[in-house]
């Protein structure tokens, strides 16, 4: 029986949901049709077709034209995920920051192949902006992930910069610990942030991609060196 605390369109895919998790409807199998399921639950077509897409945005069901929907999973995907409150865990964290640099090591050299004039006004932008705002860390996070997300979506490549976007926002903790870092116990270091930063782009207008990869990938490792990030405790032991 469908209540009204929820949407219709919620308790018709919920309900599809639990019948589909307890086998009701079977991996491989069909879902009725629309029809059936617009009988069954006392609804219009066009709430079966809004629950049947939630499940297909969940990895329930595939779905194509004339050939109505399969069910490909009993559980729901996630996708994937950053755990959250990342920089409370320092072995997640160093994890992370390992997968940024063979992701922004990529993007970088992308980038430095494929970007254009108005990619490069970006960038400029956002180092400028950081310049101005080296002593104050607040401020300066915000214009440090633009800086990274600038590099992304010069490679023109959607995934990348969704991907690159979600570790950057996941880390903002992170970089922001790094910068105040920086300041209150090696305040020497400050001008070497930023040099790393216009080395990286320097690369990128110089279209040279190995040289845009080494100097992402060498700023990554100064960034988690500021944070005392220890990589050697990732590593698995060797089996004897």
């Amino acid at each position: 029986m469908l209540t009204k605390s929820l949407t219709l369109t919620e308790q018709v895919a919920g309900k599809l949901a639990g019948d589909i998790a307890a086998g009701v409807y079977p991996v491989g199998g069909k879902l009725p049709t629309g029809k059936a399921l617009a009988q069954l639950y006392g609804v219009s077509a066009a709430v079966i077709r809004e629950a049947t897409e939630r499940l297909r945005a969940q990895g329930l069901v595939e779905s194509r034209q004339g050939a109505g929907c399969t069910v490909v999973s009993r559980t729901a995907s996630r996708g994937f995920q950053v755990p959250g409150r990342i920089a409370l865990d320092r072995a997640q964290l160093a994890s992370v920051y390992e997968l940024r640099m063979e992701l922004e090591g990529g993007a970088a050299a992308l980038a430095a192949t494929r970007r254009t004039d108005a990619d490069l006004a970006t960038m400029a932008r956002c180092l400028a902006d950081l310049e101005n705002h080296l002593r104050h860390p607040e401020e300066g996070v915000e214009q440090d992930i633009g800086f990274h997300a600038a590099i992304a979506v010069a490679t023109h490549n959607t995934y990348y910069q969704q991907l690159l976007q979600y570790l950057n926002l996941q880390v903002r903790a992170a970089v922001r610990m790094a910068r105040e870092n920086t300041l209150q116990h090696q305040a020497e270091l400050v001008g070497d942030v930023q040099r790393e930063h216009i080395a990286l782009y320097e690369a990128i207008v110089a279209r040279d991609p190995q040289r845009a990869r080494q100097a992402a990938v060498f700023h990554l490792q100064r960034a988690a060196a500021r944070l005392r990030l220890d990589f050697a405790s990732l590593d698995t032991p060797s089996s004897s």
